[in-house]
């Protein structure tokens, strides 16, 4: 009887073995639907200072690949890439400085980006997206809040934020102080966009 209660055992440990040793793989979660720009309704701005005079710009080419769902935030993400040579603030004069090596240095950089995998639910239809810019080759984190509206299979995104152009290395020479120019800078995103 002894020796038929552990022949039993053994079988048993035998066949549990495989399980045991099997890898324990996390649940993926499935991804969010994504979101084509439209890109004559949305606008990507920044505002700064030169002097004590406030000025505004705007950039022209970037682009967003986009999965969101209010439902499924950790299937969501955001990546954006900016054509820094687009930024235009309506001054010739600085029109033609921001892309030289003092600021955007774009022959060496010439995109910056924008990627989150983290959002928190501020309730209300807001939220704050936790990523990463980079500029001139600096990673840096960055909360972004937004606020959102959807409808149907339309959506449209607002938020705004301040960075620290000094920590990105944006303003060498003569403007690496904030004598000049503030060291903050405002950005405003409007993002329109719509899922099949």
């Amino acid at each position: 009887m002894t020796k038929l209660i552990a022949a039993g055992l053994m079988s048993a440990l035998a066949l549990g073995a495989p399980l045991a040793m099997m890898p324990v793989v996390a649940a993926v979660p499935a991804l969010a639907p994504a979101w084509t720009t439209d890109m004559a309704a949305s606008h990507l701005r920044f505002s700064s200072s030169v002097g004590g005079a406030p000025f505004s710009g705007s950039f022209a080419r970037w682009h967003a690949d986009i999965r969101f769902d209010p439902k499924n935030l950790a299937g969501s993400s955001v990546l954006v890439r900016v054509n820094m040579a687009s930024a235009k603030t309506g001054s010739s004069d600085r029109d033609e400085a921001l892309p030289g090596a003092d600021w955007f240095s774009i022959s060496k950089y010439a995109q910056a980006s924008y990627a989150a995998k983290s959002f928190k639910d501020l309730g209300g239809g807001r939220y704050q997206a936790l990523g990463t810019l980079t500029i001139r080759g600096v990673a840096r984190p960055l909360a972004l809040p937004f606020t959102l509206k959807i409808q149907g299979n339309q959506a449209r995104m607002t938020g705004t934020a301040t960075i620290d152009r000094h920590v990105f290395g944006v303003g060498q020479g003569q403007f690496a102080t904030a004598d000049t120019v503030p060291f903050n800078v405002q950005l405003a995103v409007d993002v329109a966009a719509k899922h099949s």
